[in-house]
């Protein structure tokens, strides 16, 4: 019987020790999933909507489960303050200007909290310090914002549709291109006009080409002008002179000019002459008696030469003229 109670007993015990260390391993266990038992530090931040945020969350940082919700309350008019216990293994990496924002664990898993870095210019993060949160778009404004994206589509297709119509009747611009063959047919050829006019300009852009390869080509005249001091000097001589000449021509033209123009008056000779009749008819007369005189001169000069007391002196003068002339021969 002693035995019995004894065997009873042993089982009894090793039952409540396996009890008791299944108990111990199920609150490390969740002790330390929860971090109840790894030092940490706390930090908040405060947001307008926390987007169903529940005590007991996760916290997150580079994608590794830092920590968990301590504490949600209200501080003010949509102020919430949420207070998180974070490991502090990864205090050193966390800094002041660090930014916390609400996410899910998943697509539609529970919201979780995640926190950024920060630079690493700015000092590491200390318990009791608040982080800067940053403004969560909840799905009602995503929902509203897809709905009022649906709207702007929706007025695009109806504006579309109405263009297509007013189109395929023939409306406007394009219609008009269309349906009208004599237009169509305009617009092929402004188009071949365009080609055309294209091809030309590439012409003339290769001759351009090959014009300046001509004037760049050594020892060539252009190259020689662009170059050659000598050459530019003897050219800038001869453009000296061109004006010189050019200079002297205009004084030339000036006092051709002059001179015309004192033909034209009556205050000098050579203008009475040419444009005083008065003056023109006296010299047409004396003309035709110097003329006239001229005349009776050499009538005279002839009765001279026959009479007989000169006729001498006339015979001996002609009688000496042809023997130098034989003389000469």
């Amino acid at each position: 019987m002693d035995a019995a109670e004894n065997r009873k007993s042993i089982i009894v015990g090793v039952f409540v020790f396996l009890g008791v260390a299944v108990f111990v391993l199920a609150i490390l266990t969740l002790g330390g999933s929860q971090k109840t038992f790894v030092k940490s530090i706390h930090i908040s931040s405060v947001f307008n909507d926390v987007a169903g945020l529940k005590k007991g969350n996760n916290v997150w940082f580079s994608g590794v489960k830092v920590g968990t919700i301590k504490e949600i309350k209200f501080t003010g008019l949509h102020r919430v303050d949420v207070i998180m216990s974070v490991d502090a293994a990864t205090q050193p990496y966390i800094h002041r200007n660090a930014g916390v924002r609400i996410s899910s664990d998943g697509f539609i898993g529970n919201k979780i909290i995640v926190i950024d870095g920060g630079s690493p210019q700015a000092p590491i993060v200390q318990d009791g310090d608040v982080l800067q949160s940053e403004s969560l778009l909840s799905t009602d404004d995503i929902m509203k914002t897809l709905q009022q994206n649906n709207q702007n589509l929706l007025a695009i297709t109806t504006d579309f549709k109405a263009l297509s119509h007013q189109i395929l009747a023939g409306k406007g611009t394009v219609g008009a291109l269309l349906a009208d063959s004599t237009m169509g047919n305009q617009l092929k050829q402004t188009m071949s006009n365009l080609a055309a006019a294209t091809q030309n300009a590439t012409r003339m852009s290769m001759q351009l080409n090959t014009f300046s390869q001509k004037m760049n080509t050594k020892g060539g005249f252009a190259d020689n002008v662009l170059t050659d001091t000598v050459t530019f000097n003897r050219i800038r001589a001869s453009v000296t002179k061109l004006q010189e000449a050019a200079a002297n021509a205009t004084t030339l033209t000036d006092n051709l000019n002059k001179a015309s123009n004192k033909l034209n008056t009556t205050d000098n000779a050579l203008g009475v002459l040419l444009n005083d009749p008065k003056m023109a008819v006296q010299v047409k007369s004396t003309l035709n008696y110097l003329q006239q005189s001229s005349v009776k001169l050499n009538d005279d000069l002839e009765a001279v030469q026959h009479n007989f007391l000169l006729r001498g002196f006339f015979k001996k003068r002609e009688k000496a003229k042809q023997d130098s002339l034989k003389r000469a021969m």
